[in-house]
């Protein structure tokens, strides 16, 4: 339990990623269009959640499978119930905020959504194999 606890200070770093979605706004989208720039910001938010998750994560948890998977399951709650308020106080609708989660808008939400689930269990797996090379 404690492990789930100091994540959550790996999850919070997360936050400032919303500096990614006015950066698509205002410096993406002038130069591709707002298609190409709403999914290089899901992939560009998909990777700082991946980084930080690697560089942050193993400093602050003792891994362990299970562990990975129940912190992975936390985080993309937060996550989600994070975009849910925020949307909400923007003023959008809950059916202006499904919209995000249809990768065929160009909308990469879902990746990062995904990504945020399983980076903890992706950072296992690499220090298993930096660890054990194996699995």
């Amino acid at each position: 339990m404690i492990n789930v606890l100091k994540s959550l200070f790996v999850w919070l770093c997360f936050i400032p990623a919303i500096l990614n979605g006015g950066f698509r706004q205002h410096v993406l989208s002038e130069y591709m269009g707002n298609a190409c720039a709403m999914a290089l910001s899901g992939v560009l938010l998909s990777l700082f959640i991946l980084l930080i998750s690697c560089f942050l994560l193993p400093r602050v948890v003792k891994l362990s499978r299970k562990g990975c998977l129940i912190i992975g399951g936390l985080w993309m709650i937060l996550t989600v119930v994070f975009e849910v308020v925020f949307s909400m106080s923007a003023g959008l609708s809950f059916s202006d905020m499904l919209v995000a989660y249809n990768p065929m808008t160009g909308n990469l939400w879902l990746l990062v959504v995904l990504t945020t689930f399983f980076a903890p269990l992706f950072v296992y797996k690499i220090r298993r194999i930096q660890q054990y090379g194996v699995y």
